[in-house]
């Protein structure tokens, strides 16, 4: 099972727990990425921890507490700052250089009221199949911010999940051809995590904060049974909302703005028989379940996102032995949340081949 810290205090409190506690994990990430910078980019760890350096006056700017946390988690598994930096800025590090760049990729889905009867997002993170070792379940209290319950990888201080204020968010990693120095991606995760509501989440990313580009799924239920999602695209250039008109959102890994695509080129090179099929999909799927009038509830989301149509390159994604090397992922873990209750589910593995846990923010566990 995937190992579960509590993390409260201060920024630098949480942080050193974190690295303490998850020493192990935070060694697997470094390894990790040392080795795909090098494979993949062609420079070396002391190269990318002087990419990652550049973000550091604009995560400042954001939020200095987040350089204190990552401070902490040095402090914590006993390496340097820059070392864990570079974790949370390796999205960006990837997009430089003249190597093939490397991104993780997901599915992500949502259905929101009225359509269902609560406001639940999904996703699954499709990724290096080794970098399951790395996975930690975080329970954050820090000063002046919603509880947090969030799955990262190991040193990294924002990913996937939602906090007790009903904010929840899912990503996808778009590969496009500029970057700037902004606030990294992953901390933009954090960033909307550590909001109260939906505006103050995109108020937090709605200009050109984030440093490359991602689709930003975010859902919201403020507990007085009301709730939505949203799909956002950031990127250096600002943002736009996509798709979701009729209380149904999937992204994967193209960009579908207009907007955003006037600065930038989608980089993608898998799209059409990748990341277009398992949107497809998705939406196939969806359309079929409110067609047949079926109750759309976690166990749906769980199906969905354990569908093999079209494997290897399916949602529940297998590793393609045919595709580049820097593009051989597989479902690391599955997650489905519903905000208005606020739980998670969460599978570690391919969901077709795995069980579902289930998490409140009180800690309990039940495999469903």
């Amino acid at each position: 099972m995937i190992k579960r810290l509590t993390l409260a205090g201060s920024a630098k409190e949480i942080g050193k727990k974190h690295g303490e506690l998850g020493k192990e994990q935070v060694v697997q990430s470094l390894d990790l990425y040392e080795r795909l910078f090098h494979g993949y980019q062609n420079i070396t760890w002391q190269e990318a921890r002087e990419r990652a350096l550049v973000h550091v006056k604009a995560i400042e700017k954001h939020d200095p507490s987040m350089l204190e946390e990552i401070e902490g988690i040095a402090s914590g598994a006993g390496v340097d700052f820059e070392d864990i930096l570079a974790l949370n800025a390796r999205s960006e590090i990837a997009l430089a250089g003249s190597g093939p760049s490397f991104s993780d990729g997901c599915t992500a889905v949502s259905v929101y009221p009225p359509l269902t009867n609560d406001t639940i997002i999904a996703q699954n993170w499709d990724w290096k199949g080794e970098q399951e070792k790395s996975l930690l379940l975080l329970d954050i209290e820090a000063v002046n911010a919603p509880k947090i319950t969030m799955v990262t990888e190991g040193g990294m201080i924002g990913k996937i999940g939602f906090n007790e204020a009903g904010v929840g968010i899912c990503f996808n990693a778009l590969i496009t051809d500029k970057k700037s120095d902004q606030l990294p991606i992953h901390l933009g995760l954090r960033a909307v995590l550590n909001s109260y509501s939906m505006s103050e989440a995109i108020a937090k990313i709605k200009q050109k904060q984030i440093a490359a580009a991602a689709s930003f799924l975010i859902g919201y239920d403020n507990g007085k049974d009301a709730g939505m999602s949203v799909n956002v695209e950031v990127s250096p250039f600002g943002m736009d909302y996509v798709s979701g008109e009729d209380g149904r959102l999937v992204h994967t890994n193209h960009v579908l703005s207009q907007k955003v695509l006037q600065d930038l080129i989608d980089m993608n090179e898998l799209r059409f028989e990748d990341s277009m099929l398992r949107k497809k999909r998705a939406e196939q799927l969806m359309l079929g379940a409110l067609v047949n009038n079926e109750r759309i509830d976690e166990d749906t989301f769980k199906s969905w996102l354990g569908d093999t149509y079209n494997a290897p390159n399916a949602i529940n994604h297998f590793k393609n032995e045919a595709a580049p090397t820097h593009r051989q992922m597989e479902t690391v873990f599955s997650v489905v949340m519903n905000l208005s209750k606020r739980t998670m589910d969460l599978c570690v593995g391919k969901p077709s081949e795995n069980e579902f846990v289930s998490i409140t923010q009180e800690g309990h566990y039940g495999v469903h």
